[in-house]
């Protein structure tokens, strides 16, 4: 209201509390989340210990969903993103093509929609079987995005349907590039504009797919677990795993995406409640079954057990979890994200000597997926400047490759 003013916190610990409990999340899981016990919490937030050094300070902002740490430190804006998110050279091309209007008539006749189709089917593959897929998809989406919104615009009934969940899929997709970059913002528009199109489509499956990908967005914009699972399981509602392969693929997705949700605020019972249903979907399609594009199947579901457990901050126990055959899933990009979060189930135990070593795998799997993940960046930041030589030379080898900035 005009003239009313009010009180901001005015030391680092109080502005860390204020975001910790914005988060949702008690002092022992963020503790546990960067690696320090809750009297750690607890003592940074009373101001009995100072601010951390710069990689610590980053572990914490990106568990607590800060992109400025002006947030946390009250200094002139110094943006999480210098230091923790990667932006790829193609970053402006994909935001001009989400933001580019077409508003005049288009004489041309569109593309065959069967033809559209089998051009998303490739972007997804190059999605998965490339390891710089960022680079693989950057040229293609533009295009992609441009073709499938004309043929929403020129045909009608189930060809403008078909369009519609297509064009779904190639938002899906730029979320996924737009993920860890400096551009918030665009990844939302991504996540609701997919949304928009599958509901426009009145396809499930399509619905099913948004709502796993809104999950993400969600999560990452520090949304209330609560409703990050309502829409998963009203999604979910559309489906009957009993009908068929594609039902009970996108059923156990959103189940695992509840599942998700649950563990990423410390609720245990919860989150394994829906991680089984997620188990029995997988379990019903097959050993060997793995869907084409979403990669749901018997692999992802235990490598997502591996990010439960660390979300949970059971560290003997992710660590265990991590003990699983990754080459039965095909996509490089999504072995590469397990193995990162592998190596986040050691970090949470202490074995630093653990963490590099599967980042190195990582990065050897698939380079752009570790250069723009979170945890890998802060990781290797920190590690190139303690512990042992050899973990600090590996740990260097890794920050020049991901062109990382130096830690003073």
């Amino acid at each position: 209201m005009p003239g009313c003013t009010y009180p901001s916190p005015s030391t680092f610990g109080q502005r860390v509390q204020r975001a910790r409990e914005r988060s949702g999340k008690t002092r022992a899981t963020l503790g546990g989340l960067v690696g320090r016990s809750a009297e750690w919490v607890k003592a940074i937030e009373t101001g009995r210990l100072k601010m951390p050094r710069l990689p610590l300070l980053l572990r914490l902002a990106e568990e607590l969903g800060v992109d400025d740490l002006a947030e946390l430190t009250g200094d002139e804006r110094l943006a999480a993103a210098t230091y923790t998110k990667a932006a790829h050279k193609d970053l402006p091309a994909i935001k001009a093509a989400l933001t580019t209007y077409h508003f005049a008539n288009n004489s041309e006749e569109p593309l065959p929609v069967p033809e559209l189709e089998k051009g998303v089917t490739r972007a997804w593959c190059l999605w998965h079987n490339a390891g710089d897929h960022r680079s693989s998809i950057a040229p293609v989406l533009p295009g992609l995005l441009a073709n499938l919104q004309h043929a929403t615009r020129a045909y009608e009934g189930k060809e403008r349907r078909r369009a519609l969940a297509a064009l779904a899929q190639a938002y899906h997709l730029a979320q996924l590039f737009l993920s860890f970059q400096p551009s918030p913002e665009s990844v939302m528009l991504t996540g609701d504009r997919a949304m928009m199109a599958a509901q426009e489509a009145d396809d499930p499956h399509a619905i099913a797919v948004a709502a796993w990908y809104l999950n993400h967005v969600f999560r990452d914009a520090g949304e209330r677990s609560e409703a990050r699972v309502d829409l998963a399981m009203q999604a979910a509602d559309l489906l009957n795993p009993e009908r068929g392969v594609e039902d009970r693929a996108r059923w156990g997705l959103l189940h695992l995406a509840a599942a998700l949700s649950y563990a990423k605020v410390g609720k245990s019972g919860n989150a394994w409640r829906h991680w089984d249903q997620a188990d029995r979907a997988a379990k019903a399609l097959g050993e060997g079954y793995s869907h084409p594009f979403l990669i749901f199947g018997r692999g992802v579901v235990d490598a997502y057990a591996i990010t439960m457990q660390a979300d949970l901050l059971h560290g003997s126990d992710a660590v265990h979890a991590a003990n699983i055959n990754l080459e039965t899933i095909p996509s490089a990009t999504r072995r590469s994200f397990h193995l990162v979060e592998s190596a986040r189930a050691y970090g949470i135990q202490g074995e630093d000597i653990a963490v590099v070593t599967l980042l190195k795998k990582a990065h050897e799997e698939s380079p752009e997926t570790v250069r723009f993940n979170l945890f890998a960046r802060s990781a290797v930041s920190e590690l190139s400047t303690r512990g042992n030589a050899l973990i600090r030379r590996d740990a260097e080898y890794l920050r020049q490759r991901m062109n990382l900035p130096a830690v003073a």
